[in-house]
């Protein structure tokens, strides 16, 4: 098991001890810093407050002092993961079927650089979408990224 599944596995039940949702856990590399990013949701509408980000910083970073297993210098960050998230694990698809999606693809994909519409499904790593003329079946390793297209359009 690598380090951030550690991480991962010993911060999701810290915060859901707290009544908050863990999306996902990643460490990433900006210039010369590395950040452990928490990305935290309640479901249901429900907002992520300030104080809610708090707790969930303060109670990771003792987990991780305690765990002491991330040799180099990085920054914690803990944040709602927002309306727009992005769907990044199977679980993600699964309990995103049935809402819009925004897909952004890496290379031009049917002619189109990226597609919204209805998550009709997700299986084999393949992405089934529904637009207003078309069903597609798209490989999940040739998005850019997916993410929820919550946003009310006029």
């Amino acid at each position: 098991m690598n380090v951030l599944s550690k991480i991962r596995e010993n911060v999701e039940p810290i915060v859901l001890n707290l009544g908050i949702n863990v999306w996902d856990v990643l460490f990433e590399k900006e210039g010369s810093n590395k950040f452990l990013r928490v990305y935290i949701f309640k479901g249901d509408g429900v907002a992520i407050t300030l104080d809610d980000c708090e707790k969930v910083s303060l109670k990771v970073s003792e987990k991780l002092d305690e765990m002491d297993i991330i040799e180099e210098k990085y920054f914690l960050e803990v944040s709602s993961v927002g309306i727009e998230r992005k769907l990044t694990k199977e679980k993600h698809f699964i309990n995103s079927i049935g809402k819009k999606v925004h897909i952004k693809f890496k290379k031009s994909y049917g002619g189109k650089k990226h597609l919204k519409g209805i998550l009709k499904g997700f299986e084999n790593l393949t992405i089934k979408l529904e637009t207003s003329d078309e069903i597609f079946s798209i490989p999940f390793k040739s998005c850019l990224y997916v993410k929820l297209d919550e946003k009310e359009e006029e």
